[in-house]
C-alpha cells in the first residue's frame, strides 16, 4: 500500500508541476509537449495518428481533438499519408519546433529539480527498471 500510495500522489503532484510549469511560461500542456517531442524525433517530423496515440498513449478521439487545438495555434498540421492514402498524419510545424525548444529547458529543469535531483543514481536505475517492466508487461498484453 505504500508503494502505491507513494507512487499515486508523488507522479499526479510531478505531473501537475510540470503541467503548470509548461502552461505558465510557454502557454503549453504537458500533452502538448509530449506530441510535440514525438514528433520532432520522427525522422521527416511526422507520425500517423494512430502511432502517435500509442506514443502518448491517448484515445485517438482524445488526440484527433487536442491536434485539432494545436493545429488552430500552428503547432502542427494534417496531412494525408502517401503510403495508403486512409491514413492521417500530424506533421510538426516551424512554429511547433520553435514552441518546443522554447519550452525544453523548463521542462528538463522541472524533471531535474522535482525528480531527478531527488534521487540517487541507484535509485533512478531501480526507478526506470521498475517502469521499463511495468510497460513492457502491460504493451505485451
Amino acid at each position: 500500500m505504500r508503494a502505491w500510495r507513494g507512487y499515486m500522489d508523488g507522479n499526479q503532484r510531478l505531473m501537475d508541476v510540470l503541467n503548470r510549469d509548461l502552461q505558465e511560461k510557454h502557454d503549453l500542456s504537458l500533452a502538448d509537449y509530449r506530441i510535440l517531442v514525438l514528433l520532432s524525433e520522427s525522422p521527416d517530423g511526422s507520425l500517423r495518428m494512430s502511432d502517435l496515440a500509442d506514443g502518448v498513449l491517448s484515445f485517438r478521439s482524445r488526440l484527433t481533438h487536442q491536434i485539432r487545438r494545436m493545429e488552430a495555434q500552428g503547432m502542427v498540421t494534417r496531412d494525408t499519408c502517401l503510403e495508403d492514402g486512409r491514413g492521417v498524419l500530424a506533421v510538426i510545424t516551424d512554429e511547433g519546433r520553435a514552441r518546443l525548444a522554447d519550452a525544453a529547458p523548463t521542462h528538463v529543469a522541472g524533471v531535474r529539480s522535482n525528480l531527478v535531483d531527488l534521487l540517487t543514481k541507484s535509485q533512478l536505475k531501480v526507478l526506470a527498471e521498475v517502469f521499463e517492466r511495468v510497460d513492457k508487461a502491460i504493451g505485451d498484453r
